[in-house]
């Protein structure tokens, strides 16, 4: 578990390192002149107990973190900004707290239907628990690679890229938005807290059939555009047809007789169906002769 810890302000130190210092100079001055052993030995000794101090003295950066050991016993995490002085025995090791991004490669896998897709994704992320990120795990940058990956594939093959072949999806990859994000986020938290990481944001950034089905898929939506339009199209017709067959009944502008009203739908539903204008004809006889 991660501990913070709240270590002494190192002013108060870094003072006493340059009186060490400048101590140490001018005995080993006078000292040398003089021929004095004795500050000699003293002003070595004001350099041991310098370099004792100057070695416990520490600067953190914002947004940035020290992780203390005790030889090899984990001792805690600094993660104030400022200058501190710390155990100078304590080995310390440098983590950055700043959130980044994480622009995924391009990967090539099978959705739910077996159809081959593309699909990349963004990520920001940050450490939030730098005991997990520095001894849980080797490398935690590498870690959170291989592991966005791991999720991106598992989504992919969770989900249909659309419902073109399954009707009843309730949620595909191409129209899910926000909820397909929301599972993608969800399942990198899951495979990424053992590192101590926080997911922050996940989008899909690219989403595309493979090039060696996208020309058949494009052409398979196109017809399944079209049958949608024409369905619109004919159900439209059909009311416009019943539409003018009451009018002309209730309104006794000519009686029709179920041949003319068989000749007249069909007339009707070529110009409204039609897909160029129709070209009128007139009938110098009757519907008889």
């Amino acid at each position: 578990m991660e501990k913070v810890l709240k270590p002494m302000s190192g002013y108060l130190a870094l003072v006493i390192c340059l009186v060490l210092f400048a101590a140490s100079a001018y005995l080993f001055i006078t000292g040398a002149g003089t021929e004095n052993v004795t500050n000699i030995v003293l002003a070595i000794a004001c350099f041991i107990v310098f370099f004792f101090f100057i070695k416990g003295l520490m600067i953190i950066q914002p947004n940035h973190s020290r992780i203390l050991n005790f030889f090899g016993k984990y001792v805690g995490t600094v993660k104030d900004n400022g200058l501190f002085f710390i155990n100078p025995l304590y080995s310390s090791q440098k983590m950055s707290l700043r959130s980044e991004n994480l622009q995924g490669q391009t990967l090539k896998v099978n959705d739910k239907m077996g159809n081959p897709i593309e699909i990349a994704v963004v990520m920001v992320w940050k450490v939030g628990d730098t005991y997990k990120a520095a001894f849980d795990v080797e490398r935690y940058s590498e870690f959170v690679k291989m592991q966005s990956e791991a999720a991106v594939r598992h989504l992919a093959m969770s989900f249909p890229y659309d419902n073109l072949e399954d009707d009843h999806a309730p949620i595909t990859l191409r129209e899910g938005g926000d909820k397909i994000n929301a599972i993608l986020e969800q399942e990198l938290t899951d495979r990424l807290s053992k590192a101590g990481i926080i997911i922050q944001e996940a989008r899909i950034s690219h989403l595309a059939y493979a090039s060696e089905i996208a020309g058949a898929m494009l052409q398979r939506q196109q017809a399944t555009a079209i049958v949608a339009a024409r369905t619109k199209i004919v159900e439209g017709a059909v009311g416009m047809v019943d539409l003018a067959l009451k009018k002309l009944s209730a309104e006794n502008i000519v009686e029709l007789d179920d041949e003319r009203k068989a000749a007249m739908v069909s007339n009707l539903m070529v110009v409204l169906c039609g897909e160029k204008a129709a070209q009128p004809i007139l009938n110098a006889g009757t519907l008889y002769n």
